[in-house]
């Protein structure tokens, strides 16, 4: 079976049902995405290892990963998202330490929140692909944001119950710049990365 190579093109979250995630990957020689829903630790997790802007002050459990790995010379090569089982995907991580190859299982989520941190390739394979990548192609005069939203229902058909709603949630779009850098920080600080990811999604759409 041949390997395809994916992209993570971002994380979306679903419009309608708070605290649902879905990570999009999308193949890096063709137009087909993967959506992949994921919990809201790791989205927090694979969201601070995008924006690269968001620092936390203690190591996640993913850092911890990265840096007692990179302790013991254990790197991770690649990352093979190699099965699909009832909507479930299944991951392996290949690893290598004094050029010794190891494959250790591993969910989906925390399998590419470790790559992002080894900035190890993501494949999966050519029938995984076929059975569940979607088009998300929009016309070339529409901009990004018809996109976005075709991901967002794409992501509200993924979740079939209903999410506990937060008391936090908030309206970003009606808050300045100013403030919602402010409120990032105090998030940082006070080490709530699932709001930060949501505060910064708000900043990005506005550069």
């Amino acid at each position: 079976m041949s390997l395809v190579r994916l992209n993570i093109k971002g994380i979306s979250y679903s419009q309608t049902q708070n605290g649902a995630y879905a990570l999009i990957l999308s193949e890096v020689e063709g137009e087909r995405k993967l959506p992949i829903v994921i919990g809201a630790f790791e989205a927090q997790s694979i969201a601070i290892a995008l924006e690269k802007e968001i620092k936390p002050p203690r190591p996640l459990t993913h850092d911890l990963f990265k840096n007692f790995a990179d302790r013991f010379e254990i790197v991770v090569k690649q990352v093979i998202i190699h099965k699909l089982v009832d909507g479930v995907f299944y991951s392996s991580l290949i690893c290598e330490r004094d050029k010794i190859e190891e494959i250790i299982d591993a969910r989906t989520s925390d399998a590419i929140a470790l790559a992002l941190r080894f900035q190890a390739p993501i494949f999966t394979y050519k029938n995984i692909l076929d059975k569940a990548g979607i088009y998300l192609k929009g016309d070339a005069s529409k901009e990004a944001e018809e996109e976005q939203k075709k991901e967002d229902i794409i992501v509200d058909e993924l979740f079939s119950k209903e999410v506990e709603i937060k008391p936090d949630q908030q309206n970003y779009k009606k808050l300045s710049l100013n403030e919602l850098n402010n409120m990032l920080d105090q998030a940082v600080k006070n080490e709530d990365y699932e709001k930060a990811a949501r505060i910064r999604d708000e900043i990005s759409k506005r550069k």
